[in-house]
């Protein structure tokens, strides 16, 4: 699966996501892009669109969108924060599919 990480991801989380191919927003030179804009410019390029930012679903219109967004729900957005979380996300990107909003807990929920 094509992975992107948004840019409030640290970019040491893609080795983790083992079995996928996975990018930043930096990396694609999109940095600093609006929310609508950066995902128009993911559409078609990548099938999953992972962010601590848990406002998006709500700010933007993710039922017609061509790859699943994943929602993680940390105390920060810290490697080490985030670590714990990748079985959950590997599972989530199992199932994932386009247009979906998935929430990936912390371990307290």
């Amino acid at each position: 699966m094509r992975i992107i990480l948004d840019e409030c991801l640290p970019r040491r989380l893609g080795p983790e996501l083992t079995g996928h191919l996975v990018s930043t927003v930096s990396q694609a030179g999109w940095a600093g892009i609006s929310n609508g804009k950066l995902l128009a410019r993911i559409s078609g390029n990548f099938d999953a669109f992972l962010t601590v930012d848990k406002n998006l679903p709500a700010q933007q219109q993710t039922a017609a969108l061509p790859f699943g967004v994943v929602v993680l729900r940390a105390p920060f957005n810290r490697l080490e924060d985030l670590r714990p979380l990748v079985s959950a996300i590997l599972t989530a990107l199992t199932d994932l599919q386009p247009s979906s909003v998935v929430l990936v807990p912390t371990k307290q929920a």
